[in-house]
């Protein structure tokens, strides 16, 4: 477990130790309800089926489909592992490191560890290196270990750079610094790999046994397999069951698969027994990984270029950018296909699909039928046949019912409207374009349809180019940031989503490139009224050449009537729903429009 004593870290002063030990403490027993439930259902159920269903499917992901076993460790059927689970063990035990902390004399202060992220990026504790003073005077020690015949290896010693990044942050207790990439006799750092963070929530579920790499009170690397399991995940943090053994502030805590889940940082004090500790704390990685997203744009460019490094690996490992394969469906695929329900937040919350403004209904794409909105499964949308993308999407989200069904291969042209429509593998092809999913895969899957939900959302007709780190890494997810931390009606939510259509987007490829994307997020609130929520993000004057360099963004709630006025749609009613209502200064410019700058989800009005 990790445990900060005052010996390994004789510069902090008592008060800060006993701030962060009690902060874990307060945070347990408030808690201990939430908990106790928990436990109670984990005595029956397998932690498939105590967790939420959206962070099961992340789980899944994460799984290895040659891993026949997988499963049955998860639900707690077997501890077998195949060998390789030891070398992967090793591989990943390679970017873990002892930090030796220095003064700016040289004096030896006390020991931390940390792991590589990215080629060049370290993480620890806050705690450990609390400044970028403390990191230049420091030392990153990597071969801190014993050989087969338990004799110590040749450290390797590098330094770190935080004039080139140093990004910290006390609540969640982590940093993040740049490493000089050769060592003083010549090493690569390179040579030790690094571990890839992934944003996603649900790497590990509650009830799953973890393992940590650490260096204990600064002695060489030790391993700790599978000796917790997590209690609790809540807001930033994850509790897991304690053994004896002291560990090391700044580890990382694995799930089966070897992928950082958390990181390590104190342990949770027994009140009736100082000397002991209950439970394990650490920061989920995902809090940490939103955290640097948000702090992104406020850093000079050479520093959001190394981030990228960072970002490049946070893809979830078995979700891979394919080949593109085109399949067809018959046109009785689509027979029984309603669409988005107007009623689905209840008869008394009818959420009717939004009107175009009347001189851009001639610019709809009619069905072969006449008709002007397709219908899929939960969701629909109606296209444009001028810019040959979405005007928007409605798709209903019902989180109670969400099913993990594995990627589909192919995409899909819909039948029903002319191809000349539909943007097709000639616009993504051969560059860093994304086919980014306008309703997301995973929000239709949902009750006894969503294996054709799933095929569904692979058409062109649901996708809109984006470039592929706009799509994978700048977009907040709202919808999960909703359905996690408000109290919604039964867990129901409606999400309109499209592009924003400009006459200065840039041409490529024969189409126009939508700079900007907005969002709009309805639902029935614990007090039974209605909300609507609105928000824009931004690329635009970030697409320099064909390229797409990838510079800065800027996300924003605004009123829903701001979203009206940027893309011609009327949405009735639910601009009365609108917590950001009471504005009435908007203008047609994305800077003037703005009302509410997002730098972390506590700022959204819900």
């Amino acid at each position: 477990m990790s445990v900060i004593s005052y010996q390994d870290f004789p510069r902090l002063n008592k008060s800060l130790v006993d701030r962060q030990e009690q902060n874990s403490l307060k945070r347990y027993i408030d808690r201990r309800s939430e908990r106790e439930h928990i436990a109670s259902k984990l005595s029956t159920q397998s932690p498939l089926e105590v967790d939420t269903s959206y962070r099961v499917a992340i789980r899944k992901t994460l799984i290895n489909p040659r891993d026949g076993l997988s499963m049955k460790r998860i639900i707690g059927e077997s501890d077998l592992f195949p060998i390789s689970y030891l070398e992967a063990g090793l591989k990943a035990g390679k970017s873990v490191c002892r930090i030796e902390i220095r003064d700016s004399i040289g004096r030896v202060l006390g020991h931390g560890t940390g792991f590589l992220v990215a080629p060049s990026l370290l993480l620890t504790n806050q705690h450990v290196l609390d400044s970028a003073s403390v990191a230049r005077s420091s030392l990153a020690q990597f071969n801190c270990e014993v050989d087969l015949n338990l004799m110590p290896r040749q450290i390797k010693s590098f330094r770190f750079v935080p004039e080139r990044l140093f990004i910290t942050d006390v609540k969640l207790d982590f940093t993040l610094v740049a490493l000089e990439t050769d060592s003083a006799d010549g090493t690569k750092l390179s040579e030790f790999g690094f571990l890839p963070l992934y944003i996603e929530s649900g790497k590990a579920l509650l009830g799953e046994y973890v393992s940590s790499i650490q260096h204990p009170s600064g002695a060489p690397k030790v391993v700790a397999i599978r000796e917790n399991r997590i209690t609790d995940i809540f807001d930033d943090f994850i509790n897991y069951t304690t053994d004896t053994m002291p560990g090391s502030s700044g580890s990382p805590v694995f799930n089966d698969e070897w992928v950082t889940i958390a990181l390590h940082h104190t342990g949770v004090p027994d009140p009736d027994d100082s000397t002991k500790y209950i439970a394990n704390e650490g920061i989920r990685i995902s809090s940490i990984m939103e955290c640097i997203t948000l702090l992104r744009p406020t850093l000079h460019e050479e520093q959001q270029v190394l981030l990228d490094s960072l970002f490049a690996s946070s893809g979830l490992p078995y979700i891979e950018r394919s080949q593109m394969i085109i399949g067809n469906l018959a046109i009785d695929w689509y027979e029984r296909s309603t669409g988005y329900n107007t009623a689905f937040l209840g008869n008394h919350y009818a959420v009717p699909l939004p009107e175009l403004r009347s001189d851009l209904k001639q610019d709809i794409a009619l069905l072969k039928n006449g008709t002007t909105v397709l219908d899929y499964t939960h969701f629909s949308i109606v296209m444009s046949k001028s810019r040959r993308l979405a005007y928007y999407t409605a798709v209903n989200i019902n989180g109670q019912q969400l099913i993990n069904i594995q990627r589909p291969k192919k995409w899909y042209f819909d039948p029903r409207i002319d191809r000349k429509y539909q943007c097709g593998p000639e616009l993504y092809d051969n560059n860093d374009i994304d086919r980014g999913h306008l309703v997301r895969r995973l929000d239709p899957i949902w009750g006894k349809l969503a294996k054709k939900a799933n095929e569904d959302t692979f058409h062109f007709t649901n996708c809109s180019p984006q470039h592929k780190n706009f799509n994978q890494l700048t977009w907040l997810d709202l919808e999960n940031y909703i359905l996690k931390n408000a109290e919604t009606f039964d867990l129901k939510v409606t999400v309109f989503t499209g592009p924003v259509f400009r006459t200065d987007d840039m041409l490529y490829r024969g189409v126009k490139i939508p700079a900007e994307f907005w969002k709009i997020v309805v639902m029935v609130k614990e007090d039974g009224n209605l909300s609507a929520t609105a928000y824009l993000q931004t690329q635009k004057n970030l697409i320099r050449d064909l390229e797409f360099a990838f510079g800065s963004y800027k996300t924003y709630q605004v009123a829903v009537s701001n979203i009206e006025i940027l893309t011609g749609l009327d949405f009735g009613d639910l601009r009365n729903h609108d917590p950001l209502r009471s504005i009435t200064e908007v203008a047609d410019d994305t800077e003037s429009a703005i009302v509410n700058v997002i730098n972390t989800p506590s700022d959204i009005r819900i």
